[in-house]
């Protein structure tokens, strides 16, 4: 299994590396979200401030969920679901592998946004691991979450404005855990900074399991 999701998540990286879609397209997008913020609340430093770690995690949400659509996109219009349902590869191996894909192109946006969060907002990081634990767990929480909500959308007509309906829910516990773990490693905020990156673990943790078992339900009902 392990073999067949590297495998996926192997040509997916590919085609997102020859296209240059997460470089030349949504990068930009959600650097013009940090960007749009640090203007907006450029006379109040203090809540620019204070605000960072959310406003990071809004700029991940959207660059993200152009990610996830991109990743179905491809596979619906080039008929490869279809091709994947008839071949060898298991749906939990397609789920895994996808969910790695998506995983490996939002840790490359992060590193986009990261040092734009701290030029444009002038935070100050006290917790280099908390903050690298948190944004880890995130990353997998939104991965696995967007994987799962890319598939029950996919093959509808409607699914370009159906996936954020059905993601921001989904990820609503995710960007709140996100930004208070950020604030602890920011030093902004006096709180179990750990308590709050555990729970992205486990709700990545939760949405792997369930992935692994729906998935292949999932993916005929689309």
């Amino acid at each position: 299994m392990l073999r067949e999701a590297l495998l996926v998540a192997r040509k997916d990286l590919r085609v997102e590396w020859r296209s240059k879609v997460t470089i030349g397209h949504v990068a930009p997008l959600a650097l013009l979200v940090l960007v749009v913020f640090a203007f907006a609340f450029d006379a109040n430093a203090g809540l620019l401030e204070f605000g960072a770690g959310g406003l990071y995690w809004v700029a991940v949400l959207f660059g993200g969920t152009l990610l996830i659509q991109r990743a179905f996109d491809v596979e619906t219009e080039d008929g490869n679901f279809d091709a994947f349902r008839m071949s060898a590869i298991g749906a939990p191996s397609l789920f895994l592998g996808k969910s790695l894909g998506v995983f490996i192109q939002v840790v490359f946006l992060e590193l986009i946004l990261g040092p734009g969060v701290v030029l444009l907002y002038n935070v100050r990081i006290d917790d280099w691991v908390l903050l690298l634990a948190s944004a880890l767990g995130g990353t997998l929480a939104f991965s696995v979450c967007g994987v799962l909500c890319g598939v029950m959308a996919a093959g509808l007509r409607v699914r370009a404005t159906l996936l954020p309906l059905l993601l921001v829910p989904v990820l609503a516990p995710v960007l709140l855990a996100g930004s208070r773990a950020f604030e602890t490693a920011f030093g902004l905020r006096a709180e179990a900074g750990w308590t709050w990156a555990s729970l992205m673990f486990v709700i990545a943790a939760v949405h792997t399991a369930v992935g692994v078992r729906a998935f292949g339900f999932l993916l005929e009902e689309g």
